[in-house]
């Protein structure tokens, strides 16, 4: 089920069922990095209704940065998820979106070079499929590690004398390609000035779902979160206030066909 529907979020997810959203992946308008159109953003009122419309066990994925003003960053992000833990989810993961590319260059700070990921949770994750694709360097290896426990002593850890693997379980720094022909595989994508990789989208809806699942993006731009949930098999509802966006995404989404990934 692919569901598509151009209208302001806010208006539009209080007509969705509430306790009916496995998942959302999203990357909302923050600061005024972008003008996106001149569309203005209701953050309490968004975050409330998506409290309303996830599942218990559901799980936001809220990728979000910071606008460096007069010298200092705003700390958007930060607010946001304390707001997000004050509705009542928890903050499952933090997790960093680093972008394998040179930003603009700053004169007196560190080159900025990623985003964060925020999951948010209804309670406990009910779907979590931890990616293992990391190469482990000491594959073969028998683990020997420890633990510091509270009171400062040492505990052997519960894998303690088993046989490392060839690939361990990601790290929560995920890095990724950008630019045109890297971060998507269609030229309509780079059609809108902020969507974030398939990959990335791909990774979290495997992550915090599983197939059959209802995905939705309220914010959904070039249609990213909706290609890459259609290729996995999950259902998906997006919403678009921006008909230019809206008609980017509706092509990217409907000329998708399940055996591309």
């Amino acid at each position: 089920m692919i569901d598509l529907r151009l209208g302001d979020c806010l208006e539009v997810m209080k007509t969705i069922p509430s306790n009916s959203v496995d998942l959302v992946v999203t990357s909302p308008p923050y600061d005024k990095l972008r003008d996106y159109k001149g569309f203005t953003f209701n953050f309490e009122g968004i975050a409330k209704e998506l409290f309303r419309v996830t599942k218990q066990g559901g799980i936001v994925v809220w990728v979000v940065g910071d606008q460096t003003i007069n010298g200092s960053e705003s700390g958007t992000s930060f607010r946001q998820a304390l707001y997000f833990k004050e509705l009542g989810f928890n903050l499952h993961d933090t997790m960093i979106y680093q972008k394998n590319c040179l930003s603009f260059p700053e004169t007196n700070r560190y080159y900025p070079q990623f985003e964060y990921m925020f999951i948010l949770s209804q309670g406990k994750p009910k779907a979590t499929n931890l990616l293992a694709d990391r190469k482990n360097k000491t594959a073969g290896n028998k683990v020997t590690s420890n633990y510091r426990q509270v009171d400062g002593s040492l505990k052997k850890a519960i894998c303690y004398g088993n046989i490392t693997k060839e690939y361990g379980i990601r790290f929560n720094v995920w890095q990724y390609d950008l630019g045109y022909g890297k971060s998507s595989t269609d030229k309509e994508t780079f059609k809108h000035p902020a969507s974030f990789p398939e990959q990335l989208a791909t990774d979290h809806i495997l992550s915090w779902s599983n197939e059959g699942d209802t995905v939705l993006d309220p914010m959904m731009g070039s249609g990213t979160t909706g290609k890459m949930a259609k290729l996995t098999k999950r259902n998906f509802i997006g919403i678009e206030i921006s008909p230019e966006y809206f008609k980017i995404a509706e092509r990217r989404i409907n000329n998708t066909t399940e055996n591309l990934l």
